[in-house]
């Protein structure tokens, strides 16, 4: 049986999203499915089953299909880092900080830890399902390129095109991408799905026409726009999320600073009916919500310092209704932060913080992994713990007046969510499974 790449005609084509559902259609098939992506660039991770790290993309595809989580589902991962740097985590684990030209420079390096990741999933699973990167194409990084060409062409992969029809140009950047790829991928190549497609189906039915007669692509489906508000992976996909609550209860406040990080915390907030969500991106009257998040941020001192530059600092310390902090928001509420390591700085530095918990924060090189259940705020929380900061006197959480905060992810997750997004998956994949063409599919892969 082979394998199948999901590659997008063009950035957040709906790559993630159809990973999964093509998953779960082979599985209602009897086949076992594993999701994989070899290399991600996300502030979003979570802690797996094993203790590492992976971006949240691969572990809500995993979660989707029911496969155990692991670092062999996403073995390279890219995080903000200082300057032009970023944070690199191979199988799970963060290695270091490194200059973007130096990672392309030294990706070679990367490729054994790509193979015994993708190697492990085959030999365990009938069927990989690997997501790319972007576009598979963009012709001055196509030998640099890990999640597309590297592993479409070693393990001569089955290709699904995937096109967003939303954007406009969808004929030009199908027609681009499957021209553009090396001429045995091209022989690789299913066919496309046209995704995110609004009103009525048959005003597309020229367009199917075009692309298989004039193209030669086979299409496999033209998939409706359906806002699914579930496995946000990137903050583009997190302010296009729909809430419609025209007499909400409460009201909630996100500081959405530069390189906020975990958003999925706040899944359950925006399905809630009775919760309206807003993400705070300046300077506005925080009197007005009844609860103000300071959500995790992949770079905290420099966060910390944009509550500064935008007045919400002061703002926040004026406040006296809730205040909830989590992993780095919760750092934040503390005295200072402290980085003699150097962990997300380049000289030593301490930052002046919140002033909210009578404690100080000291980053340590190793990276604080830890997923459970915790009892804290007189309630148990199964979550998970990634971060560098830690605290000798609050070492998990605090609470004080209106004051609240904690290390732990997943606070907000409970029995209701889960039969929540549970219906909502079933429902949106029993949409997909009706307009993908799973038959044409099977003939390629089996």
């Amino acid at each position: 049986m082979k394998s199948i790449s999901i590659f997008g005609t063009s950035s957040d084509a709906g790559k993630s999203t159809l990973t999964f559902v093509i998953g779960r259609l082979l599985q209602e098939r009897g086949i076992t499915v594993a999701p994989f992506k070899a290399q991600n660039v996300s502030n979003n991770s979570r802690v797996c089953d094993d203790g590492s790290e992976i971006a949240i993309a691969q572990y809500f595809q995993a979660e989707v299909l029911g496969v155990p989580t692991s670092y062999h589902l996403n073995p390279v991962l890219l995080k903000s880092g200082h300057g032009n740097s970023a944070s690199l985590i191979v199988k799970g684990k963060a290695v270091m900080d490194k200059d973007v030209r130096d990672y392309y420079r030294d990706l070679d390096q990367l490729k054994p830890a790509v193979n015994e990741c993708f190697e492990y999933l085959s030999e365990r699973y009938e069927c990989v399902v690997c997501e790319g990167a972007g576009s598979p194409v963009e012709l001055n990084l196509m030998d640099k390129d890990l999640s597309n060409i590297y592993i479409a062409e070693k393990y001569d992969t089955k290709i699904i095109l995937v096109a967003d029809i939303e954007k406009g140009g969808v004929f030009a950047s199908i027609w681009g991408v499957y021209n553009l790829l090396p001429e045995p991928l091209k022989q690789n190549v299913i066919g496309v799905i046209v995704n995110k497609f609004r009103g009525d189906r048959t005003l597309f039915d020229e367009g199917v026409r075009i692309i298989e007669e004039r193209f030669g692509i086979p299409v496999l489906g033209v998939l409706p726009y359906l806002p699914l508000n579930l496995g946000f992976e990137d903050s583009q996909s997190l302010k296009n999320f729909v809430q419609n609550k025209p007499h909400p209860a409460k009201k909630i406040g996100i500081i959405s600073y530069p390189t906020m990080s975990n958003y999925n915390d706040f899944e359950p907030l925006i399905a809630d009916e009775s919760i309206f969500v807003e993400f705070i991106t300046s300077n506005v009257a925080l009197e007005s919500f009844d609860l103000v998040i300071l959500p995790g941020s992949k770079r905290v001192i420099e966060d910390l310092r944009w509550l500064k530059q935008t007045g919400l600092f002061d703002a926040l310390k004026e406040r006296k209704k809730e205040i909830l902090g989590i992993c780095g928001g919760y750092q934040m509420m503390f005295e200072a932060i402290i980085d003699d390591a150097c962990v997300e700085t380049v000289e030593p530095v301490s930052e002046e913080g919140l002033g909210f918990v009578d404690d100080v924060i000291v980053f340590q090189r190793e990276k604080v992994l830890k997923k459970g259940e915790y009892s804290l705020f007189d309630t148990t929380v199964r979550g998970f713990e990634i971060h560098h900061g830690v605290s000798g006197k609050y070492p998990l959480w605090y609470e004080s007046g209106h004051i609240k905060g904690t290390f732990v992810h997943g606070l907000f997750e409970n029995e209701q969510f889960e039969t929540y997004k549970k219906t909502t998956l079933d429902s949106f994949i029993a949409t997909m499974r009706g307009e993908i063409d799973m038959e044409r599919i099977l003939q390629h892969v089996l």
